[in-house]
C-alpha cells in the first residue's frame, strides 16, 4: 500500500470558519495528502462566511453556536446526509481531531465497520474549565477524553512533551509526533518594519513585548497583564504590541490600556507584525505545540513561554528564550526585564531561535501522518469500508 490507496474521512470541530493554529495544520495536511494522490473528505460545521477557503471537499455537519462563545460552533453528531455521504465515500481510515459529539459519532461509526481510527490532539481541552470558573470539572473532562482516545487505534500529537502528558494520563499507548511547520516566506527577521512600528506608537528605542493569538482567557491573558503590571511597578519602560482578535479583547484593553492593538493580521502583514516585536510573551498552558512560538522564533525574536506542553519542545531555556513556571507572573517579569535591559542577550537568543526554526518543513512533517495512516491501515489488514450507512 502507498498514499494513493488512502481514503481518509477527517472530522474537525472547526475546519475553516474561524482561523486558528489547529485548523491551519489540518488544511495543510489535507493539501499535502491530495498532492500525494490520496482521497480525503472533510466533515465539519460550516458558516456562510468562513475565515478562509478550505483545502479539499468539505461536508457540513449539524452544529449550534456555543453559548458564550458564539463565534465557535458545537458539532452535534451525524444526520442522514452525513451518513449517506460517508457511505458513498467509503473511507478506509477515520481521522478525528476534536472530542465533540461528531467526533464520538465518527469513532462509533468507524469501530462498527472495523476501520482504523487516528486521533490528532491539538489542544489541552481538559484545562479549559479552569479559565471559566469550573476548575472542579477538570477530572471529569479528563475522564471523557481518556475514554475517547482509548477507543482510537493511534494518536498523533504536536510535541514530545504532549505525548508524555497523554501517556501519563493513560490516554493511549500508540502515540507519535505530528509536529508543526512554519512558512519561511512569511516569518523571517527581514520582515521587521520600523516605520510600521512607529505608525502604532512604538518608537525605535522602545522595546515591544508582543502577544500573538486569539484574545481568549485560556491563552493566559491574566498572566500576561500581571507581568506587564509588575514591569510598570518596577519602573521598567516597555511597550506592548497585541496581534489578534477575540472575545477577551476588552479584558485585555482594560488591563493593558496603553498597548498597541493591531487586530487580526495574516500573510505578509502577520510576518511584519511578528518580526516588529522585540520578544514574544506566551504564558499559555493550553497549547499542545505553540504555532505562535515557532513563528516568533522564525522571525528572529526570543520567546518567554510557560514551561508547559508545546513550548518545552521548542524553546531551549537560556538559549532561544526562557521557560517560566506557569502562572508565576513575577518570574515572567524577571525574564522580560532581562531582555529589555540586555539588547545583546535578546538578539543572541533571537538568532538562536531563528536557526532552530529551520528544522520544521511542512511536507516532511505531514508525511509522518500519512505513514501513520498506512501503518494502522496495514494493521487492520487494509480493510475497506462497507457501503452501508
Amino acid at each position: 500500500m502507498d498514499v494513493t490507496d488512502l481514503r481518509v474521512a477527517l472530522f474537525s470541530g472547526n475546519y475553516n470558519y474561524v482561523r486558528d493554529g489547529a485548523n491551519q495544520a489540518l488544511n495543510r495536511l489535507v493539501d499535502y495528502l491530495l498532492r500525494q494522490g490520496a482521497k480525503v473528505r472533510v466533515y465539519s460545521p460550516t458558516v456562510d462566511e468562513p475565515a478562509f477557503e478550505p483545502a479539499g471537499d468539505l461536508v457540513s455537519v449539524p452544529s449550534m453556536p456555543i453559548p458564550g462563545r458564539g463565534e465557535y460552533r458545537l458539532p452535534l453528531g451525524f444526520n442522514q446526509h452525513v451518513k449517506a455521504d460517508l457511505a458513498a465515500f467509503k473511507p478506509n481510515v477515520m481521522h478525528v481531531s476534536s472530542p465533540d459529539f461528531t467526533g464520538h459519532a465518527a469513532v462509533r461509526w468507524g469501530r462498527k465497520r472495523g476501520l482504523p481510527i487516528l486521533a490528532s490532539v491539538h489542544t489541552r481541552f481538559e484545562t479549559y474549565p479552569r479559565y471559566y470558573g469550573f476548575a472542579f470539572a477538570e477530572p471529569w473532562a479528563e475522564a471523557i477524553l481518556k475514554r475517547f482516545y482509548n477507543r482510537c487505534d493511534a494518536l498523533v500529537v504536536p510535541s514530545q512533551s504532549m505525548a508524555d502528558v497523554l501517556e501519563e494520563q493513560g490516554m493511549g499507548e500508540d502515540i507519535s509526533i505530528w509536529a508543526r511547520g512554519v512558512d519561511r516566506e512569511i516569518f523571517d527577521p527581514s520582515r521587521r518594519d520600523m516605520s510600521w512600528r512607529r505608525s502604532h506608537g512604538i518608537a525605535d528605542e522602545d522595546v515591544a513585548i508582543g502577544f500573538l493569538g486569539r484574545l481568549v482567557l485560556e491563552k493566559g491573558l491574566d498572566v500576561f497583564t500581571e507581568t506587564t503590571d509588575a514591569l510598570k511597578a518596577r519602573g521598567v519602560p516597555h511597550k506592548v504590541l497585541v496581534v489578534g482578535e477575540g472575545p477577551a479583547k476588552e479584558f485585555f484593553k482594560q488591563h493593558c490600556p496603553d498597548a498597541a492593538f493591531v487586530g487580526f493580521q495574516k500573510g505578509a502583514d502577520l510576518g511584519r507584525a511578528v518580526a516588529s516585536m522585540d520578544m514574544l510573551l506566551n504564558p499559555s498552558v493550553t497549547e499542545t505545540f505553540g504555532n505562535v512560538t515557532l513563528e516568533a522564533m522564525a522571525s528572529g525574536i526570543p520567546v518567554i513561554a510557560a514551561r508547559a506542553t508545546g513550548s518545552t519542545s521548542l524553546v531551549t531555556d537560556n538559549v532561544t528564550g526562557r521557560l517560566i513556571e506557569p502562572g508565576k507572573s513575577e518570574l515572567f517579569a524577571d525574564a522580560v526585564e532581562a531582555y529589555i535591559k540586555d539588547v545583546a542577550l535578546r538578539e543572541a537568543h533571537g538568532r538562536a531561535g531563528e536557526k532552530r526554526s529551520r528544522d520544521y518543513s511542512w511536507d516532511a512533517i505531514n508525511s509522518a501522518v500519512a505513514e501513520t495512516y498506512l501503518r494502522i491501515l496495514s494493521e487492520h489488514g487494509g480493510v475497506k469500508a462497507e457501503a452501508s450507512a
